[in-house]
């Protein structure tokens, strides 16, 4: 019985070893360095990103004003003055605050902007590499520019240049 059940194993083993699973590499961060389009979204994206941090400094700096004004006129006010420039400095602060969460938050009006520019350009990969796999029977495709744990891999089986041609993008 023991070797029947060896003899089941070792079949099973070299099952398993013929239909073994195809895998390819692709480096997202060279394929998007070769698409214009990319290139031109992610300029838009860092100037909308510096207009909306310009706009979060300004109403921080005015905030900054406010307070300074405050400390060297503070002697001269009386308590409602105080009262009065105090409330006006936190409002400006958290107007900052507020702002600066409504531009860079998760869900803010940058990452939205980011959404619209880029996301398009990713589906259009994802489905590129999608039917490259379907086509090739690949079982898996790993991206070398985000798995940090890849020591080695052979060029062989990256595909990079292949999901360019398929974007019809020629390097």
């Amino acid at each position: 019985m023991k070797k029947l059940f060896i003899i089941l194993a070792l079949f099973a083993c070299a099952i398993g070893e013929s239909s073994a699973q195809k895998f390819a590499l692709v480096d997202m961060d060279y394929i998007l360095s070769n698409i214009p389009a990319y290139e031109r979204a992610n300029e838009q994206l860092n100037q909308v990103s510096r207009r909306f941090q310009e706009e979060v400094e300004t109403l921080t700096s005015i905030a900054q004003d406010l307070y300074k004004n405050y400390q060297s006129e503070a002697v001269f006010l009386s308590a409602e003055q105080k009262k009065k420039k105090e409330d006006a400095i936190v409002t400006k602060e958290n107007e900052a605050r507020e702002l600066k969460r409504k531009y860079f938050a998760p869900e803010g009006e940058l990452y939205k902007k980011r959404e619209s520019l880029i996301k398009p350009i990713q589906d259009e990969i994802y489905n590129a590499v999608k039917e490259i796999a379907k086509r090739k029977g690949y079982s898996m495709i790993l991206d070398k520019a985000s798995a940090g744990n890849i020591v080695y891999a052979s060029t062989k089986i990256d595909i990079s240049n292949e999901v360019l041609e398929k974007l019809g993008y020629s390097n």
